[in-house]
């Protein structure tokens, strides 16, 4: 399972109950997200959000039962039937179209039944309609931080909706936990662990038992390297059958880091007996041969990049050192593939070290980081790219901006 399928959508099926007056919804069971109905063979396709076609597919009238539709929605979705709660809310909103509340539901219905780009054009619509709106910026950081596939945008997004539903004031209290979450989960992914712990603490503070927030407060303080808090924080989670194969992987790039290699072997294998597809085999070359594979790459550059390089050894080592991790605040990652030492070219040396300027690429880092050998040189290629960019002065945000993480 991957880090994102960890929260998946019981984050919204589960924490945000409302008390509303909700329809008699009978003897639901347990909630099947996948569970949507085919379309008929004959329906007229019509344009989708992102400019594909689905065939149409006529709701069902809301039997709301005596409930306003909006207030039968929220009793459905909470429920567990997502149809239902999609119906009626789209029967609200189009009693009341500038009603906020009634265009976040139903983008909260279409997240959970799968029509993504549906629900992001609910959520846009509540927000334009009212910014402020907790229940829409809930729903609409999750989906962009959580349920669709990470991207640096898509986690940008979510941020930024979790952290206005966090900053006002009128927020319902029970929200704040989950909006906390959620912005804890996109800022680990976006590098930015300070603020991820900081988040995770919110939750913390008042569900103590999280286990989505231990986890995020886990690989918070491996990111900030502080190895000793974080081991304790994930041999806590072994036991976790969700996230078991994330707190073994991690149990086992912390031990590598005390040269435990045995230790840490034993629970590479336990993580990849437990989630396959998420932590494979990694294609680690000996150290001779990738070496080569270096000195390949650094052969293979543009002319103008060589040239840069000139008189900057290109190395290969293990693992990040602790000094050249801490040597930054906040931290670097331990799990960087690649690193640039010293200024920018054109900038005066001011330390004995010589040269002044070095790249080292990390071989342990680099595998972990691919499938197979051929991705490994493909993305020894990408990190030499990116470091020169940093030889030449640019940011870790202008990289990223170029495509170049």
């Amino acid at each position: 399972m991957s880090r994102r399928g960890l929260f998946a959508l019981c984050l919204l099926l589960t924490a945000c109950k409302r008390n509303a007056s909700a329809p008699d919804t009978g003897d639901a069971g347990p909630p099947e997200v996948s569970a949507v109905k085919a379309p008929a063979a004959n329906a007229a396709p019509v344009e989708g959000a992102e400019g594909g076609s689905r065939p149409v597919q006529p709701l069902a009238v809301c039997r709301a039962q005596g409930s306003s539709p909006l207030d039968a929605a929220r009793g459905y979705y909470d429920g567990g039937r997502f149809e239902e709660a999609l119906s009626c809310a789209a029967q609200a909103a189009a009693l009341e179209p500038d009603l906020a509340a009634a265009h976040a539901e139903r983008g909260v219905a279409l997240a959970a039944l799968g029509r993504e780009p549906e629900a992001q054009l609910a959520f846009a619509r509540a927000l334009a309609i009212d910014p402020g709106d907790a229940d829409a910026l809930l729903g609409a950081a999750h989906l962009y931080a959580v349920q669709l596939p990470s991207t640096r945008e898509r986690d940008e997004l979510g941020t930024l909706y979790a952290e206005r539903g966090l900053s006002q004031p009128g927020t319902p209290p029970e929200l704040i936990p989950h909006l906390a979450l959620v912005s804890a989960m996109a800022f680990n992914d976006l590098g930015q662990a300070e603020e991820a712990l900081a988040r995770a603490a919110i939750v913390l503070a008042r569900e103590p038992g999280s286990r989505e927030a231990l986890y995020e407060r886990a690989l918070a303080l491996f990111e900030l390297c502080r190895f000793s808090e974080a081991k304790a924080a994930f041999l806590g989670l072994v036991s976790d059958t969700e996230r078991a194969a994330h707190a073994h992987q991690h149990l086992g790039l912390l031990l590598e880091r005390e040269g435990k290699w045995k230790q840490a072997q034993a629970h590479f294998e336990k993580a990849r007996s437990l989630a396959p597809e998420d932590f494979p085999t990694p294609p680690l070359p000996g150290e001779d041969a990738f070496r080569v594979d270096v000195a390949r790459a650094v052969s293979e550059l543009p002319v103008d990049m060589r040239s840069d390089l000139e008189g900057v050894p290109v190395t290969a080592e293990e693992l990040p050192a602790e000094s050249d991790l801490l040597a930054n605040q906040p931290p670097l990652s331990p799990t960087i593939l690649g690193l640039f030492r010293g200024p920018p070219l054109g900038a005066p040396c001011d330390g004995t070290e010589t040269p002044c300027r070095s790249v080292v690429l990390y071989r342990r880092n680099l595998a972990r980081a691919v499938r197979t050998p051929a991705e490994l040189r493909e993305q020894i290629r990408v990190t030499l790219l990116h470091e020169i960019g940093h030889l030449r002065g640019e940011d870790d945000e202008e990289l990223a901006a170029r495509g170049l993480e």
